[in-house]
C-alpha cells in the first residue's frame, strides 16, 4: 500500500496541484465535449435510441466493467511513478470506436467491453504515475471509481454530484468490496458484495455511455465520428483519472480531511 505521511502544512506546489485536480474532476461532462464537437445537443440522439436498447444499456455497461476489471488492471505491471502512456490508449479506444460508429447500436455489446478495458488500463496507468500501487485492492477499486465521476445515477434525485459527493456515494460499497476481495480474491466476482459496488459505478458510467451512444446514432458521424467520439470519451476519463489520483496522492501526504477542506475553498 502507498505510504501515508501526514504533513501539517500544504506546500504552494501541492496547493496548485489540488487546484488543477479540481478543475479536471469538476470539468464539463462528456455530453458537453461531444456537443462542442458536433455543434448540436445530443438530445437528438437520445430520441433515436430504441426503448429496448435503453433498457439493455445498464446490463451491457455492468458486464463491460466486470470484463474490463478482469482484463485491464490485473494485467498491468506495477511500477509506481512510471509515466502514463495516454496516447497509445487513446489510439486503441479510437479504433474500437470506429467499430461502434460503423455498426451503430448493434455493435455496442462488442465495442463497449473493448473500449472500457482500454480506458480502464489507461486509468490504472495514470494511477501508477501518481505513485499508486496497482497490486493493492484499494487502488484497483479506485480505478473503477473513476468511471462514476462526472456521471449521475437514478438515486441522485437532484443531489450534488460533485467529486467528493460521488466518492461518498460509493464509499460503503467500495469498502465492503475491498474487504471481500482482500480475503477471498476477485475470482468470485459474482459475489453480491462485489456486484453492489459494480452496480453503483455502472449506474453513473451508464449515464455517460448513453450520451456517447446517443451521439454515435447521429447520421452525419458514422465510423470516423465513432472514433472521434471515443477519443473524446477517453479524454474525459483520462482527465478524471488524473485529477482523482492527484487528489489521492495529496490525501496520502496531508490526510483526507485536510485536502477535502482545502478542495471546498478553491473557486
Amino acid at each position: 500500500m502507498p505510504q501515508t505521511t501526514t504533513k501539517s502544512t500544504v506546500t504552494a506546489a501541492d496547493l496548485e496541484d489540488l487546484r488543477v485536480a479540481k478543475e479536471l474532476v469538476e470539468n464539463p461532462g462528456i455530453a458537453a465535449r461531444i456537443t462542442d464537437y458536433i455543434g448540436s445537443p445530443i438530445e437528438y440522439g437520445f430520441s433515436k435510441l430504441p426503448k429496448s436498447w435503453k433498457d439493455k444499456l445498464g446490463e451491457v455497461t455492468r458486464e463491460s466493467l466486470l470484463k474490463a476489471a478482469d482484463a485491464a488492471i490485473f494485467t498491468l505491471n506495477n511500477a509506481p511513478g512510471k509515466k502514463a502512456s495516454n496516447f497509445w490508449h487513446k489510439l486503441g479506444v479510437a479504433a474500437s470506436g470506429s467499430v461502434g460508429g460503423f455498426f451503430g447500436l448493434t455493435g455496442l455489446a462488442v465495442e463497449l467491453p473493448v473500449s472500457t478495458t482500454i480506458m480502464l488500463r489507461s486509468i490504472a496507468d495514470i494511477a501508477r504515475s501518481q505513485g499508486e500501487d496497482i497490486d493493492e485492492v484499494d487502488t484497483r477499486l479506485a480505478c473503477l471509481e473513476v468511471f462514476a465521476l462526472g456521471g449521475k445515477s437514478s438515486d441522485d434525485d437532484a443531489v450534488d454530484t460533485g467529486y467528493y459527493s460521488t466518492r461518498a456515494f460509493l464509499a460503503k460499497s467500495m469498502t465492503e468490496a475491498a474487504k471481500y476481495i482482500a480475503e477471498k480474491g476477485f475470482v468470485e466476482e459474482g459475489a453480491p458484495v462485489i456486484l453492489r459496488f459494480f452496480v453503483k459505478v455502472a449506474e453513473r458510467f451508464g449515464f455517460q455511455v448513453a450520451e456517447k451512444v446517443s451521439a454515435q446514432t447521429i447520421p452525419i458521424l458514422g465510423a470516423a465520428g465513432g472514433a472521434i467520439i471515443n477519443s473524446l470519451f477517453m479524454d474525459h476519463f483520462q482527465d478524471m483519472a488524473r485529477g482523482h489520483f492527484i487528489i489521492r496522492r495529496l490525501e496520502r501526504l496531508y490526510g483526507k480531511d485536510t485536502i477535502q477542506t482545502l478542495y471546498q475553498t478553491i473557486d
